[in-house]
């Protein structure tokens, strides 16, 4: 089996620790910054960084309804922090209109921007995560948090009482940024989703 082909979304935010990251977890990982880099990949991780500026880059570089439609026909996407603000269907205190976060609806949720606080509320902490065999150390930088998911949505850990990873099908997203550990058991997750061996049901 030849290894998935894995893409960052290069627009803004912390590209290169996920690129590591899904290599080391056996992955040809490659940024995207055009729709025929999109198109290439079996699979897409959006990283961290401001929401409203990676909805609006995506309008620039014309990637949002491409996204929107490889989301809707299965393309298996990890979200990391901004990622899972961008991967829901709803998002709460989106920004003012004209530079709101768009939503791109891959998960049936509901997710609340900025949720623990400005960026001098950034914390860290170990944190059970469904399926992994110990916890993983959560770094949380301007993080949301969800306040709804749908009856489909496997809820994978929690942080202060608030739910801050989730997977819908072949999309994962947490609300931390495990990149930022060197441990990459979560990336590791999503390169078996998208290999077709990381099933919902044993996570």
């Amino acid at each position: 089996m030849r290894a998935p082909r894995v893409g960052v979304l290069a627009l803004q935010g912390d590209t290169r620790e996920h690129l590591a990251a899904l290599r080391a977890a056996g992955a040809e990982a490659s940024t995207v910054r055009r729709r025929s880099e999109l198109d290439a990949v079996d699979g897409l991780v959006i990283p961290g960084g401001e929401s409203t500026a990676m909805s609006h880059l995506l309008l620039d570089f014309d990637l949002l309804e491409p996204l929107r439609a490889r989301l809707a026909d299965g393309l298996p996407a990890y979200g990391a922090c901004a990622g899972m603000i961008l991967l829901a269907s709803e998002i709460l205190d989106a920004g003012a209109d004209g530079r709101a976060a768009l939503p791109l609806g891959g998960i049936d949720m509901t997710v609340r921007r900025n949720a623990f606080g400005r960026q001098v509320d950034s914390f860290e902490g170990d944190i059970p995560f469904e399926g992994l065999d110990s916890n993983v150390r959560a770094v949380f930088i301007r993080a949301p948090w969800v306040e709804r998911v749908g009856d489909d949505v496997q809820v994978l850990a929690r942080a202060a009482g608030h739910i801050v990873a989730v997977r819908q099908g072949a999309v994962l997203a947490t609300a931390f940024h495990p990149e930022v550990t060197g441990d990459h058991r979560v990336h590791q997750l999503f390169v078996d989703m998208v290999n077709g061996r990381g099933d919902p049901a044993a996570t």
